[in-house]
């Protein structure tokens, strides 16, 4: 579970990060993610995330929502048959958290600033 978060911090599991980070659905984080293209979030930014192969993708844009989604991106998912939903980080954690509470295999991508 997501339990806050901030311009430029997130708190799961009692552990506070300070750099973007990927949540697989077995649990592991992996913190300090770049992505390839800054603000454009691009399927090979997320390709072990995808091959991990959840049921559902949240990705936090950033407090102000500026990262976004390629669209080539969505077109792999929604070949794939993984739900993707982009939304500024605080929506993004409640909707992590809700995925995760109706026992769907989720992961996540957040960007912690803009």
């Amino acid at each position: 579970m997501i339990e806050s978060c901030g311009f430029g911090s997130i708190v799961i599991g009692g552990r506070k990060f300070r750099s973007d980070l990927i949540i697989y659905p077995d649990g592991r984080i992996e913190d300090n993610w770049r992505r390839l293209s800054g603000h454009r979030l691009i399927a090979d930014d997320i390709r072990a995330l995808v091959e991990a192969r959840p049921e559902v993708i949240v990705a936090g844009t950033g407090v102000y929502g500026r990262m976004k989604p390629d669209s080539h991106l969505l077109e792999m998912l929604e070949k794939l048959g993984i739900g993707f939903y982009a939304m500024a980080n605080k929506k993004a954690m409640a909707h992590f958290n809700a995925e995760l509470e109706a026992g769907r295999k989720v992961g996540g991508c957040f960007h912690l600033t803009c």
